[in-house]
Formats: C-alpha cells, structure tokens, sequence
C-alpha cells in the first residue's frame, strides 16, 4: 500500500471522528428545555457579576 493511500484513509477516519463528537454535542445540547436553559444562563450571569464584584 502506498503511503498516500494511508494518508487518505487516515484522513476520512479522522474526518468520521470529528462527526462523531459534533453530533454527540449536538444532541447533548438540545436535551435541554428553555426553562432549563435559562435557569443556566441566570446562574452564569449572576456568577460573573459575584466575581466581577470581588475584583473592585
């Protein structure tokens, strides 16, 4: 097998792994409900200011 042909294939797997992880974080993203989501982003914008607050 020339070395090009491995290359290439390690360059479709390598292309297939990458597909996998974006669809997992995909799904994984969209198991949240609004409700859910904004309850997060509520405590992340309350934890940034706390912390924000403790640096003045």
């Amino acid at each position: 097998m020339r070395w090009w042909k491995i290359v290439g294939l390690a360059s479709v797997v390598g292309v297939a792994a990458t597909g996998v992880v974006i669809a997992r974080a995909e799904r994984r993203r969209r198991a949240y409900t609004p409700d859910q989501i904004r309850t997060r982003l509520r405590d992340r914008h309350a934890e940034a200011n706390a912390l924000g607050a403790k640096e003045d």
